[in-house]
């Protein structure tokens, strides 16, 4: 069955009874050249299992089955489930778990399927929950060598800032923190259906396996981090005394310390500025 064409895939759907949820963020890929590419890109191939995160009818899903020894799904729309036991029929390296991503117990979903595996995840991620399902898979300290998904060109941009610059917020921070993240390829609107309002890109985050605090510092590095970003337009100094009630003359000797200005703002600090500013400012809290 050719999931990248479009008439087939509406009589797939219609067969089902099934209608696109716009709350759901469902764009299904309808170019047969894109998910080969994100699979590759991916890490799919022997000796590796890989996660998928939102699987469509299975485009993508195929794709990864056809490389990787193993498929381990994340599908959180039942009306999907009888849809994909047809088009995956063919495969008996995949299983589909019919979850909330945000709710589900990703680790036991590895250790339980891939075991003695690499693991990588793969996925086209629905625009409303880029940030949070990324997140949640670096902070889960999952073991991942890589996450390769496709979000909103906007978010990719963002997403793939340097740290210090101005297109950089806290989600920038976030990535490169835990891993080193590469621009891949664009993909436009006019590859989807229904076709989006905006265009996507694929990006992959190549994740560091030695965190670089430890975790009371790394709870303390990213509150500090979060509360500086959002208030962008107050100096570092005013937006962590009004958010976390770090005293201005701490955040302002810290900056002495690093030899930084004391108007500075959170967006001009690179990495290694924000560790050693939140080191920094941890020793005066103790």
């Amino acid at each position: 069955m050719n999931l990248t064409n479009i008439c087939v895939v509406k009589d797939l759907l219609s067969r089902y009874g099934f209608n696109f949820s716009k709350g759901l963020g469902q764009n299904f890929i309808v170019n047969p050249n894109i998910c080969p590419q994100i699979a590759e890109y991916g890490n799919a191939s022997s000796g590796w299992g890989i996660l998928e995160i939102g699987t469509g009818v299975g485009v993508l899903t195929k794709e990864l089955a056809i490389r990787a020894d193993k498929v381990s799904a994340v599908e959180i729309d039942e009306r999907l489930m009888p849809v994909l036991a047809e088009t995956l029929r063919e495969f008996n390296n995949i299983k589909i778990y019919n979850e909330d991503v945000m709710k589900a117990d990703l680790k036991k979903i590895i250790n339980d399927d891939f075991g003695g595996l690499r693991t990588a995840v793969c996925a086209n991620l629905p625009y409303y929950i880029t940030s949070p399902v990324i997140m949640l898979l670096l902070e889960s300290r999952l073991p991942v060598e890589s996450i390769t998904v496709m979000v909103q060109k906007e978010a990719a941009q963002r997403l793939c800032a340097k740290v210090g610059s101005r297109e950089a917020g806290a989600i920038t921070v976030g990535v490169n923190y835990y891993g080193t993240v590469t621009s891949l390829f664009d993909v436009s609107r006019g590859n989807f259906m229904p076709s989006p309002n905006v265009d996507s890109a694929v990006i992959r985050i190549d994740i560091d396996k030695n965190p670089r605090l430890d975790p009371d510092e790394e709870k303390f590095f990213f509150k500090m981090v979060k509360a500086g970003f959002s208030q962008r337009r107050k100096t570092l100094a005013n937006g962590l005394y009004s958010l976390l009630g770090i005293a201005k003359s701490d955040v302002y000797s810290a900056l002495r310390d690093l030899g930084i200005s004391e108007s500075v703002r959170m967006e001009a600090l690179d990495m290694e500025q924000l560790i050693a500013l939140s080191l920094g400012l941890m020793m005066k809290e103790n």
